[in-house]
């Protein structure tokens, strides 16, 4: 297994497998995703463009298997960065940790602390003092929810993140089976690096 720093031409040829990966585990709960490869392409887009983009890879062979990305928050989309205004800080000092997309038989092994260490690293090398991501928020008594589910809550607190209280974002997407997108509402989680 080895975890790779992507950035520039190697971020840019390793987006199609990024898509596949976030089709694959976010079909899972909390996110519940029914991915389409157009969507993923247009959304990643934005990391091709963004000069601060980084793509955090970990390998099996020459194999993707898992990734984190992240992008200065102003270089990320405005469904993000408008409530993200709430806390007052300047976009420009925060660095947004998008996605971190992992096949189920390779957790459990460090890579989730590997993801945060590489884009805290890079956030810092940019000059960023904050890093932040969003979360899916599900009623605790849905449908769908896994009875053994375990919310990442206790991971991120340990590595110094807490949520930004009323920072709420609104994505859509369409639900695994449903006939359309709809929005659902994301909180915000941050720290001072």
């Amino acid at each position: 297994m080895e975890v790779r720093v992507l950035t520039g031409p190697a971020l840019d040829a390793a987006l199609e497998d990024v898509a596949a990966l976030r089709i694959a585990v976010f079909r899972d709960w909390p996110y519940l995703y029914e991915g389409a490869l157009d969507y993923e392409r247009r959304y990643l887009d934005s990391y091709r463009t963004s000069p601060g983009a980084v793509v955090v890879g970990a390998f099996d062979g020459p194999r993707l298997v898992g990734a984190a990305t992240g992008t200065p928050l102003e270089d990320h989309a405005e469904d993000f960065a408008a409530p993200f205004a709430l806390t007052g800080l300047p976009l420009e000092t925060v660095f947004y940790c998008a996605e971190s997309v992992l096949l189920p038989e390779y957790r459990g092994r460090g890579l989730g602390h590997a993801f945060f260490d590489a884009r805290e690293a890079h956030a810092r090398a940019l000059g960023r003092r904050f890093s932040a991501f969003c979360a899916v928020i599900r009623p605790a008594d849905h449908p769908l929810r896994p009875v053994t589910y375990r919310p990442l809550d206790a991971f991120w607190r340990k590595r110094g993140y807490a949520p930004l209280p009323g920072v709420i974002a609104h994505f859509r997407w369409t639900d695994v089976g449903a006939a359309g997108e709809t929005a659902k509402p994301l909180q915000f989680w941050g720290r001072k690096l």
